[in-house]
């Protein structure tokens, strides 16, 4: 996508240090594997020399000030594309568990400040907890992306990551897009009661009439995740000349902020702190 690359070790480090200056409250780390180091585990998502976790501990030895927050999933580890373990053609939830915290653990053990689990499976929150927690990690939080959509606005990451399904879709662990409040509802409070720190809803913009729901009836921080296809859009756009990206980009930021997103994940994230400090 125009604006965005995919960092080496070395030009995170510089990423990172625009983060700070900006003012920025924080950055998200995701890991991009060769195709080739990929397997049907995902076993380096929760290596302790694993990606993340090497880019964890540099941005945190170089800018200890910097809030870093792992992204805790298997997809862009393992060769079929998947959150999870799979047997045959279906995802094995509770398999699952064990690694999502083993990936979590890690993470905290390199330096994250914050693990923000994003695979969608059943009890993934409180296997985390229990994990950190046993392992001398009680302080480091859990963002949960507690209302994921199973979403055709993904596609962008998914190419930049490698991370698309090699088979069917993964409708059968994120949200039905189409699907009523009380499922949005009850997967919030599910990872609320499993000890989730904060609580997302992804994709954003689309998901507008969810956010005010969990501000009012959840008492925990709230996030929303502005999204690649959402970034997508508004740049194409932009670029075709049909809109004036710095408005529209700011809109939409307020747009998320009032209807009760705290703090906004976003592509948009330097450009709108530079627009920020200019007006």
């Amino acid at each position: 996508m125009p604006g965005q690359q995919r960092h080496s070790l070395d030009s995170l480090l510089k990423a990172a240090a625009e983060a700070v200056n900006l003012g920025l409250g924080g950055i998200m780390v995701f890991g991009v594997l060769p195709q080739e180091e990929k397997n049907a585990t995902g076993t380096g998502a929760y290596s302790d020399l694993g990606l993340v976790q090497e880019a964890v501990r540099r941005i945190k030895g170089e800018l200890p000030e910097l809030l870093v927050m792992a992204d805790t999933c298997l997809c862009e580890y393992t060769d079929h594309g998947h959150c999870g373990i799979v047997y045959g053609d279906t995802v094995d939830n509770d398999a699952t568990l064990e690694l999502l915290a083993r990936t979590a653990v890690s993470q905290a053990r390199a330096g994250a400040d914050v693990v923000a689990p994003s695979a969608m499976m059943d009890g993934q929150v409180a296997a985390i907890r229990a994990a950190l927690d046993e392992e001398g990690f009680a302080n480091v939080p859990v963002l949960s992306y507690a209302v994921k959509y199973s979403s055709a606005f993904y596609g962008p990451f998914r190419d930049a990551a490698d991370s698309a399904p090699a088979f069917g879709d993964r409708s059968s662990y994120q949200m039905d897009p189409a699907g009523g409040y009380w499922d949005a509802l009850r997967e919030a409070a599910l990872d609320d009661q499993e000890g989730a720190d904060m609580l997302m809803v992804k994709p954003a913009l689309p998901y507008l009439d969810v956010l005010p729901l969990l501000r009012q009836r959840l008492n925990k921080p709230l996030a929303a995740y502005h999204v690649s296809g959402e970034y997508a859009m508004i740049k194409a756009a932009a670029q075709n000349g049909w809109i004036d990206e710095r408005r529209v980009v700011l809109e939409s930021l307020t747009a998320l902020r009032r209807a009760g997103a705290q703090f906004v994940l976003t592509y948009f994230a330097a450009a709108a702190a530079r627009w920020l400090q200019e007006s």
